[in-house]
């Protein structure tokens, strides 16, 4: 045999050898193989409690400062855009009307409970801003806590900010500011 053929021959068993022992760590080295990693997973979501489907306990009955019934709409700071919290209130007792935002980012924290109500359960809950936050969703949190916190300031008066009668139009003063 030629002296080139056998070297290129050698070459090549030596990378194939070279390339199975490197490869043979990696059977299951890594997530996604059915391993045992997935199998954990899987057994944890099976016993972990979803925070999202934990029941809301009412901690007030009304709220503590004196309110001037009427209808408020306070705006907060979100990730992306403004959040609104509309609120009625009627003897010292909040009632949501409508959370609403613009631009959160869609089912990413508190975009899902902005829409499907849990933010506004919360608000009624405590009777004002004093909820905690969810998991995940701390900015959005935050953003409606100071929602709530400009309506309570505009029922605290009774005067209500002519700027703020929708998210868009809120939106639009927020940025003239």
């Amino acid at each position: 045999m030629n002296k080139t053929l056998i070297r290129w021959m050698a070459a090549a068993v030596s990378t194939s050898l070279v390339l199975a022992v490197g490869l043979c760590g990696c059977e299951n080295g890594y997530e996604g193989t059915g391993s045992k990693d997935a199998a954990s997973a899987e057994q944890l979501a099976m016993h972990t409690d979803d925070p999202w489907d934990a029941p809301i306990e009412k901690t007030a009955d009304r709220t503590e400062n004196d309110l001037v019934d009427g209808v408020y709409i306070g705006v907060g700071h979100g990730v992306d855009g403004l959040v609104t919290v509309t609120i009625q209130v009627e003897d010292n007792v909040i009632t949501v009307l409508e959370t609403a935002q613009e631009g959160e980012t869609q089912s990413v924290g508190g975009w899902e409970a902005i829409r499907n109500g849990t933010y506004a359960e919360m608000i009624e809950a405590a009777q004002g801003s004093g909820f905690d936050s969810i998991s995940g969703a701390t900015f959005t949190s935050a953003a409606i806590r100071e929602a709530v916190d400009d309506a309570l300031a505009q029922a605290e008066t009774g005067v209500v900010d002519p700027s703020k009668t929708s998210i868009h139009e809120a939106a639009q003063a927020d940025t003239e500011e």
